[in-house]
């Protein structure tokens, strides 16, 4: 798990942008501004589909903050594509496929479903400051009203 002022783990993750436009996203390539990276399970999910919701509605709070979204799921491009646009979001989402980014993050592991223990996405948010480092780790989100939190922590 990572704690306040580690340095946020560097990666590589394909994605799309803020308009739909498939591209490689590369976390040093914001350094100077705060970057929100948010892991969720799974695109077109109830949980997923209110946080990205939430995330889109208050999109001009988050960047009057200087910081960026980034949402992170093992999603495909493609489905990517698909919840974008049903949804109208307006941040890139990225597709880490094999999970080794949410690994290093702390955001891939053991957790209980409905009472059984299974291994999958915890949904996890990461405040990065300007320097690349964690300004905030939250994990074990809950959605609802988790979005006003991170902006509190901006």
């Amino acid at each position: 798990m990572l704690k306040e002022g580690d340095k946020a783990p560097e990666f590589c993750l394909k994605g799309i942008d803020e308009k739909g436009e498939e591209k490689e996203f590369c976390l040093k390539d914001f350094l100077g501004k705060k970057v929100v990276l948010y892991f969720y399970p799974k695109d077109n999910t109830p949980g997923c589909t209110q946080e990205a919701c939430d995330f889109r509605d208050n999109i001009a709070r988050i960047k009057e903050k200087g910081a960026v979204v980034l949402g992170v799921s093992p999603d495909s491009i493609n489905s990517h594509k698909k919840f974008f646009e049903k949804y109208g979001l307006n941040f890139p989402l990225l597709s880490d496929t094999d999970k080794k980014v949410a690994e290093s993050y702390g955001a891939y592991g053991e957790k209980k479903m409905y009472g059984k223990v299974t291994k999958g996405i915890i949904r996890s948010t990461f405040i990065i400051d300007e320097e690349g480092k964690i300004k905030k780790a939250f994990y074990n989100v809950k959605v609802k009203g988790h979005v006003d939190k991170v902006i509190e922590n901006l």
